[in-house]
């Protein structure tokens, strides 16, 4: 037997060995389609040991050296580092938001009170889409589509519990400054709060296009964002995936709930450890921002901006949750890696516009808005669907091809979209094939009582 055959044979076994231990990691997802798949591709490089043991034909050589040929030209193409050509640089934004124009701040204004009259004396047009929300069930509505108990209930409780933190965002800053380096203080800052639950951590100067211009919720509803702060610390935290794939039902808001109120929890400690060392400090949550979380997480090193509007990270795509806590202390801001990989295959890949149940998410291209490139989602549109179904939906997260789980699968799969502009192709046509087009939303976990 010649070198060239047992090198075949040895490549096909462990090819076929890689195949059924993703199709086992694909079984402990619960992805049945994807590991029968992976199981099908297995056999077939098994089928291929066989031959090359046991096929006595005079050209099996020939046949080794054209298979040996095909698999290493396949390799090359897939896995050199070939990055596309194209304008996905990131541009900062040009303008800032006015919280008080957000779809979300909008919906609390009260009719009749004069809030409501003093907004819609500026911005008319916005008052018919409102009202018209206003009249529906609502985020976690009892006449809402999919409400169910407990997990509205429990994703009420949650909410409530963030309300009532909210006097913490903010405190009294201790007399004395407790000095300590900026780089030992950046490193302990993020080894701490992920000790604390947190799924990654990144530091940014804090920029004006973070900040809102007004705040649109609140006791200090319209007054101007005032935030000296030199730095921010962006924490994200992720959702679990058996939570999120029931979207657009009930355990979603349970779960997004949940992380908003775990993610503003650790923002709250981090932010009173700086204030107890002599700094001044707040922390962002949930409905009590001062700054686009998004966009700083973005500067932080935490990931990119896709289609769906929302942060891609790097390890959880877009199944996190984010808090900010903005600081004088000094601190060293993380670099931005190169992050054009994700919007190269956001570009190919319209998976969230195609599932999305109001069309709200834009197919294509991005488009050219206030002096930047960007994909500019339909928030009207999207806010529609909560305010009837009563779930914040999630469907985009949960069918996003980064927001698979954090494991050596899908890590690798990452690497490859990352390195290899054809790579990124052929994996946005296999998770099609391997999960769907258009993927079902999986069934409620028994635990949290769809019946009751």
């Amino acid at each position: 037997m010649r070198q060239i055959v047992i090198i075949a044979i040895l490549t096909s076994s462990i090819i076929a060995l890689l195949f059924f231990l993703s199709a086992i990691s694909s079984i402990v997802e619960k992805e049945r389609r994807a590991a029968i798949i992976l199981f099908f591709l297995s056999l077939l490089f098994v089928s291929k040991v066989f031959f090359f043991l046991f096929y006595s034909g005079q050209c099996l050589n020939l046949f080794a050296l054209v298979y040996m040929i095909f698999l290493f030209s396949v390799f090359v193409i897939l896995f050199f580092p070939i990055k596309k050509k194209g304008d996905f640089i990131w541009r900062e934004p040009k303008d800032r938001v006015d919280e008080r124009d957000i779809v979300f701040s909008r919906y609390k204004l009260e009719p009749g009170s004069e809030r409501y009259k003093d907004y819609y004396r500026r911005k008319a047009e916005n008052k018919q889409f409102d009202d018209l929300s206003r009249s529906r069930p609502g985020l976690l509505g009892k006449a809402s589509l999919k409400y169910q108990v407990p997990s509205f209930v429990s994703a009420d409780t949650n909410f409530k519990i963030i309300e009532h933190l909210i006097p913490f965002v903010d405190g009294r800053v201790a007399d004395t400054k407790q000095i300590t380096s900026a780089d030992k203080l950046s490193e302990y800052v993020k080894n701490w709060t992920k000790q604390l639950g947190a799924h990654s951590v990144g530091i940014t100067t804090l920029k004006d296009y973070h900040k809102y211009t007004h705040v649109g919720r609140g006791d200090d509803y319209g007054n101007e964002v005032s935030l000296s702060h030199k730095y921010a610390i962006a924490i994200t935290y992720e959702m679990k995936k058996e939570m999120i794939d029931t979207a657009p039902n009930g355990s979603v808001v349970m779960e997004s709930s949940q992380v908003y109120l775990s993610a503003g929890t650790i923002a709250l400690q981090l932010a009173d450890f700086i204030r107890g060392l002599g700094y001044s400090a707040r922390a962002h949550i949930d409905s009590n921002y001062r700054v686009i979380c998004p966009l700083v997480a973005r500067d932080a090193g935490l990931g990119e901006i896709g289609r769906m509007s929302l942060l891609i990270t790097l390890k959880l795509g877009t199944r996190v949750r984010i808090a900010v806590v903005t600081t004088d202390i000094e601190l060293i801001p993380d670099k931005v890696p190169d992050n054009a990989y994700i919007l190269d295959f956001c570009n190919i890949c319209d998976k969230c516009s195609v599932n999305c149940p109001t069309s709200a998410i834009p197919s294509g291209e991005r488009i050219n808005e206030s002096g930047i490139k960007r994909w500019k989602l339909n928030a009207n549109a999207c806010f529609s669907f909560w305010t009837i179904n009563g779930t914040d939906c999630g469907k985009c997260i949960s069918i996003c091809p980064f927001s698979h789980p954090n494991n050596v699968l899908h890590n690798f799969i990452r690497w490859g979209i990352k390195n290899n502009y054809l790579f990124a192709r052929l994996a946005k046509v296999l998770d099609d094939i391997f999960y769907g087009k258009k993927p079902k939303s999986r069934k409620i976990p028994d635990w949290v009582g769809v019946n009751n």
